[in-house]
C-alpha cells in the first residue's frame, strides 16, 4: 500500500490500538513483522497509521497478540476496511485538519456528550454566532477562511438529524449563555435555537448556574465522543483552531468521571429548557 502524506486521527487511532496489543504482548515490532512476514518498518508504518492493514492481516496481528476481545477487534477491522468520503472530504487542504477529523470522529460515534463553559457547543451555535467567534481570532482570519470554518461548522449539525440521529448530550454553564460573543439580537437568536434542539428526543441539554454551591473544580471544556466500543471512545478538546484527540485509557476514565460530576451538578432538562426561556426574555 502506498504510504499516507498526512494520516487522519482515525487512521493514527487504529495505528495506535495496535500498537498497544502488541506491547501489551510483549512483542517488538521485528517479532511482529516477522509473524506477517513483512519488514519492521512495514509494521511501523502500519502504527503510525502512514498505511493501511487488510482484515486478514490485522486478525492475524490481533490472534497472535492474544487479543480475545472480539468485538474490540470487528471495530478495529471496520476502523481498518471502511471506505468513507464524508462531506468533511471538500475542506481538505482548505482548512486545517484537525477540523475534518473533528468532523469523521462525529460522523462514526455512537453517542456524544460535551461540556462547555464559555462557549455554545459548537453543532448547536448559530451561524451569526460561530461567525462572532471566528471573527474574533487574533491574528484575524482572512474573510474567505473565515467563512470557510463558519460553513464547515454549520455543516457539522448533520449528526443532529438523520433517520439515525445519535444521542447528544450537552452542558453548558450560564457564562456560556451570558457572554454576548457579537449583539444582544446574535444572543438572543442562540438561546432560541438551544430551546428548539432540546425539544428533540435524543438532543439532551444542561445548564449549570452560577449560583450552584460548590462547583469550583471541573472548569474543563470537552466533547466525549463514544465509539463503537468503550476502548474506542475519544475526547475531543475542541476550539476555534482546531482541536485535539485523547485516547489513552487513562485519561479516558478521568473525562468520564469528569462529565459525572459536571452532569450532577446541572440542572435537569426541564428546569434547564425553563432557565434558558427565562434568560432569553431578559436579553
Amino acid at each position: 500500500m502506498a504510504l499516507r502524506g498526512e494520516p487522519t486521527a482515525r487512521q493514527m487511532r487504529l495505528g495506535v490500538e495496535l500498537r498497544r496489543l502488541r506491547d501489551a504482548a510483549g512483542l517488538t515490532g521485528r517479532e511482529a513483522a516477522a509473524l506477517l512476514g513483512v519488514s519492521s518498518v512495514q509494521i511501523n508504518q502500519i502504527e503510525s497509521g502512514l498505511t493501511g492493514v487488510s482484515e486478514k492481516r490485522l486478525r492475524r496481528l490481533a490472534a497472535h497478540y492474544v487479543c480475545t476481545d472480539e468485538a474490540f477487534v470487528d471495530a478495529l477491522v471496520a476502523m481498518a476496511t471502511a471506505r468513507t468520503r464524508g462531506w468533511w472530504e471538500e475542506y481538505r487542504s482548505r482548512l486545517p485538519t484537525p477540523f475534518l477529523d473533528l468532523s469523521e470522529l462525529e460522523h462514526h460515534a455512537t453517542s456524544l456528550r460535551e461540556v462547555q463553559f464559555l462557549y455554545t457547543p459548537g453543532p448547536l451555535q448559530t451561524e451569526d454566532y460561530a461567525r462572532a467567534i471566528y471573527s474574533d481570532r487574533t491574528p484575524e482570519l482572512p474573510l474567505e477562511e473565515l467563512e470557510l470554518r463558519v460553513r464547515h461548522r454549520m455543516q457539522r449539525k448533520v449528526i443532529l438529524g438523520g433517520p439515525e440521529p445519535i444521542p447528544y448530550e450537552a452542558v453548558v454553564h450560564e457564562a456560556a449563555l451570558r457572554i454576548r460573543v457579537s449583539d444582544r439580537a446574535v444572543s438572543r437568536v442562540q438561546l432560541a435555537r438551544l430551546l428548539e434542539v432540546s425539544e428533540a428526543d435524543h438532543i439532551t441539554v444542561r445548564v449549570i448556574p452560577f449560583d450552584l454551591d460548590g462547583f469550583g473544580g471541573s472548569w474543563t471544556a470537552m466533547t466525549y465522543a463514544g465509539g463503537p466500543v468503550p476502548k474506542l471512545d475519544t475526547v475531543v478538546r475542541d476550539a476555534p483552531h482546531g482541536a485535539a484527540f485523547i485516547d489513552s485509557e487513562a485519561q479516558l476514565g478521568a473525562f468520564r468521571t469528569l462529565f459525572r460530576k459536571v452532569e450532577a451538578a446541572s440542572l435537569d432538562p426541564e428546569r434547564s429548557r425553563d432557565f434558558i426561556h427565562r434568560l432569553a426574555k431578559e436579553m
